[in-house]
């Protein structure tokens, strides 16, 4: 789906802070999404959790830094941070280039993640939310 000129992917669950989730495997990924890639511009450096810390839903979790502004994160899901995308250390620019692929944030073991999914957006959802804060075409 496409929203001015924004991807919104299907298969993903969103916050209306434009961070996505997916489960993968055991865990659920997170990233930012298209509109908050293209928003953010250049990205210059990725500040996200350590692995072992502990995340709640909704709540911040780093930061992604641009050229034009610093953009808090939060995480859509609750549990324990496994994984963290180490490519983003030399290569912060992946979260412009593939948001929804190579530049994924972290991977997070979800304590709750049924219930918590609930609160989180479907395409759909997140669409019209888009819609809503984009300028009118």
């Amino acid at each position: 789906m496409d929203v001015q000129g924004y991807e919104i992917r299907d298969d993903l669950l969103y916050t209306k802070e434009h961070e996505w989730a997916k489960v993968v495997g055991a865990d659920v990924r997170v990233g930012v999404t298209d509109y908050a890639a293209k928003t953010l511009n250049d990205v210059v450096y990725v500040s996200p959790p350590k692995v072992s810390t502990e995340v709640a839903q909704f709540k911040f979790i780093g930061t992604v830094e641009s050229i034009k502004a610093v953009s808090e994160l939060y995480s859509p899901v609750s549990g324990t941070v496994t994984k963290v995308n180490a490519e983003l250390e030399s290569h912060p620019e992946l979260v412009n280039k593939s948001p929804y692929g190579e530049g994924w944030l972290i991977e997070v073991n979800a304590t709750d993640f049924g219930p918590e999914s609930k609160r989180l957006l479907d395409a759909a959802r997140y669409a019209t939310h888009l819609r809503a804060i984009l300028p009118k075409s």
